[in-house]
């Protein structure tokens, strides 16, 4: 008797991002994408992050040689998006997830290199309800209608005002996504009118979502290959 085929199946990250790329499209979203080895203006001066400011230092970067191209690795998937806003007449929605690198050691909680998912959105008339609608929608659907929120100030240069997310889950608050207003200065270097336009902006760690859904105690198991692993997916 013939052995049975076995099916392949989605990796358990690429089932997340699969997942929430249909509830952002649900949402009016388009999927997009952008250069892992991204320009230096991209990655931090069209966020507000000149040389000198002090949100450098918050990612340790990969520089990529020669260093006289200013190239490097993009730490946020957000550098998709000021590519997407420099290029692109509003109105707009968009969703940019991939992979992205920061220089830092591995441990069970971080990794040199992981997925993100970012959101803008830029249009005439959005505010902070909007984007609390869009989000809480998100991660009920992702972890069920029963979720509770709790919404924290925050500062990212790229909003203004920033904000944090965390979910209750399992008897503990957790963050899972920064936010809030896209600052003007960002619109002013995109070559778009911060007084007409107003924009949504989000980011998250997809890796942080799969190890809370499914109780993973370490982020290295996401990467190890081990088809013993990848079979409970």
């Amino acid at each position: 008797m013939a052995e049975e085929t076995k099916k392949g199946h989605l990796h358990p990250l690429s089932q997340m991002i699969w997942q929430t790329s249909e509830i952002f499209r649900a949402q009016g979203f388009s999927i997009i994408a952008g250069p892992e080895a991204e320009e230096e203006f991209y990655n931090f001066d069209a966020l507000n992050i000149p040389a000198d400011h002090p949100a450098r230092a918050m990612q340790d970067t990969f520089w990529l040689k020669p260093l006289e191209k200013r190239q490097v690795l993009r730490t946020h998937m957000t550098a998709a998006d000021t590519h997407y806003l420099k290029t692109h007449e509003p109105p707009f929605r968009i969703l940019a997830p991939g992979r992205v690198y920061r220089n830092e050691a591995t441990d069970a909680t971080h990794e040199a290199q992981f997925y993100q998912t970012d959101g803008l959105v830029v249009e005439e008339n959005v505010n902070l309800g909007h984007l609390k609608g869009m989000l809480e929608n998100y991660y009920r659907a992702i972890f069920g209608q029963g979720l509770e929120f709790r919404w924290r100030p925050s500062y990212f240069s790229f909003v203004e005002p920033g904000l944090e997310l965390d979910i209750k889950w399992k008897d503990h608050w957790l963050e899972v996504v920064g936010c809030g207003m896209l600052h003007p200065n960002v619109f002013t270097l995109a070559g778009k009118d911060p007084k007409k336009w107003k924009g949504l902006a989000f980011g998250g760690a997809v890796d942080r979502l799969a190890m809370i859904k499914y109780s993973l105690p370490d982020i290295r198991l996401l990467y190890q290959g081990d088809i013993r692993f990848l079979n409970q997916f």
